[in-house]
């Protein structure tokens, strides 16, 4: 897949899932002002997929948030294992320390394999964190505790998204367009 492809696959699970099914109450009004950032990395290696990383975290920090207010590192071939995906997201959450960026930008992590700990892979649950692709999401702490003050109950989000879930289903999940990595 080109990066324009790769770029509709994660755009159209932004609009369906991420804000369709309000996974992410916050994600349509920066959606909408077109300050989400997607960017695919094209490393052929961890270290270069880090050194992306880098780049992008200094970027953002240094971007209005006006212009760019969240991040999207994707990365269509590199770790399509979810656990070595999740042990890179360690490395990431470290690397936004490194940059002294603690409490100004935190690390989501989304993957077509996301498996939450103690829960089966089929596991309706995992779905909240399924993208097309291996992806890292660079979030303004700023800007998702303006969203936390004006949204109420906020840490209601991720059960009602489990229920959503649910009430969707692996064939309604389909229904949108989207695998359910059953024969992977």
């Amino acid at each position: 897949m080109n990066d324009e492809q790769v770029i509709a696959a994660m755009r159209l699970w932004v609009e369906k899932a991420v804000i369709g099914l309000n996974l992410c109450p916050f994600a349509k009004s920066v959606y909408v002002k077109n300050q989400v950032r997607f960017v695919v990395s094209h490393a052929r290696h961890l270290d270069g997929f880090l050194e992306d990383l880098d780049r992008e975290l200094d970027l953002l920090a240094e971007a209005d948030p006006a212009e760019i207010d969240t991040t999207l590192l994707i990365h269509p071939t590199l770790l399509p294992d979810f656990l070595d995906f999740n042990d890179l997201t360690i490395i990431a959450e470290s690397a936004v320390v490194e940059h002294g960026l603690e409490g100004v930008i935190q690390v989501a992590s989304f993957h077509p394999q996301f498996q939450f700990a103690d829960t089966e892979p089929d596991d309706i649950s995992n779905y909240t964190n399924r993208a097309p692709f291996p992806t890292l999401h660079l979030i303004r702490e700023a800007s998702l505790e303006k969203a936390v003050e004006a949204f109420p109950d906020a840490e209601a989000i991720f059960g009602r998204n489990i229920e959503t879930l649910k009430n969707l289903g692996l064939a309604g999940w389909r229904a949108l367009g989207f695998s359910t990595n059953e024969n992977k």
